[in-house]
């Protein structure tokens, strides 16, 4: 497997998979982080053309772990040196991830990926082989998805030990709007308003920890998955705003928060006992199993174990 990007998830995959017992090898631009990640004694190179051309010759499975706007200059380095090998990425898109992978003739070995894990750090140093262990991993069934690639990156993220969570792109899109686009544009207006009090960073804690936590992240990352998702994010950022406006006006009219404060908190309650059955009946390759996996993911189903692939032995 050849890491493409060794922050804190492309890190974070390299140490999972290493003590998985994969063979795994990276590539960062950065010399001072391929310099730690060799220090920590992992396979690591500045040189794009020299960890492409080993995929190449391995037909390793290409993991991308860039950022958005990173991600055209590597595809043509990738289009022009390992064009046949297996590829997915690890971004919190993926429609813009497919427009680019299929702009550079990618597509067909790309299925695209996104775990659900992260911190508000980043770097090689901020890598955690355990950052995985639990989280619900995407795996994409998009229409022209090729199963055995398919299988290849589920093994990957159980191998991980996470959860496989198979989702089309479009819908991951504007489910990702909604859990982590638009709370990271929340966290910045609570965390910009309080600046503006200082007596409210004295008085700040649990709920403003815990509600602005994610504005730690570094402004560019925050930027690029939020930019890159606009289509979907707007429609969720304007929800947003008239749950808020239709709460301000209540409350300016009757003194009474309560429709927010009730439709919100039964909500999160149907979060906590929300199911996650397995999913497990499914053979991939056969007719309609990418359909069948959408509608089973979107259902709130999970793989915790590789399925059997159409073809396969065993």
């Amino acid at each position: 497997m050849c890491v493409l990007g060794l922050g804190l998830i492309g890190g974070s995959l390299m140490r999972a998979a290493a003590g998985a017992g994969r063979e795994v090898f990276g590539y960062n631009r950065s010399i001072e982080s391929v310099t730690a990640a060799k220090f920590d004694g992992f396979d690591a190179t500045e040189n794009l053309d020299a960890a492409l051309r080993r995929a190449a010759d391995s037909n390793a499975l290409i993991v991308l772990a860039v950022p958005v706007p990173a991600l055209p200059q590597l595809l043509d380095h990738i289009r022009d040196a390992a064009p046949q090998c297996p590829l997915t990425d690890v971004t919190s898109v993926k429609g813009a991830v497919l427009s680019a992978v299929q702009q550079v003739g990618l597509l067909q070995n790309f299925v695209g990926g996104h775990p659900m894990a992260g911190t508000a750090h980043s770097g090689w140093s901020a890598g955690d082989a355990a950052l995985f262990t639990g989280a619900p991993w995407v795996v994409s069934v998009d229409d022209h998805v090729d199963a055995h690639v398919w299988a290849l990156v589920t093994q990957l993220a159980l191998d991980c030990h996470a959860v496989v969570v198979p989702a089309r792109s479009d819908e991951h899109d504007a489910a990702a709007a909604a859990i982590s686009h638009l709370p990271h544009l929340f966290a910045e207006s609570l965390a910009a308003i309080a600046g503006e009090v200082p007596l409210a960073f004295a008085l700040a804690a649990g709920s403003f920890r815990d509600g602005t936590r994610v504005a730690a992240t570094a402004p560019d990352l925050v930027r690029a998955m939020c930019e890159a998702n606009a289509d979907q994010l707007l429609p969720a950022l304007e929800q947003g705003i008239e749950l808020l406006t239709r709460a301000k006006q209540t409350l300016a009219a009757t003194g009474s928060v309560a429709d927010l404060v009730e439709t919100g908190h039964a909500a999160r309650m149907r979060y906590d006992s929300f199911s996650r059955p397995e999913i497990i009946t499914t053979v991939v390759g056969t007719d309609n199993w990418r359909a069948e996996l959408a509608a089973a993911g979107r259902a709130g189903g999970v793989i915790r174990s590789a399925l059997p692939v159409l073809g396969n032995q065993g």
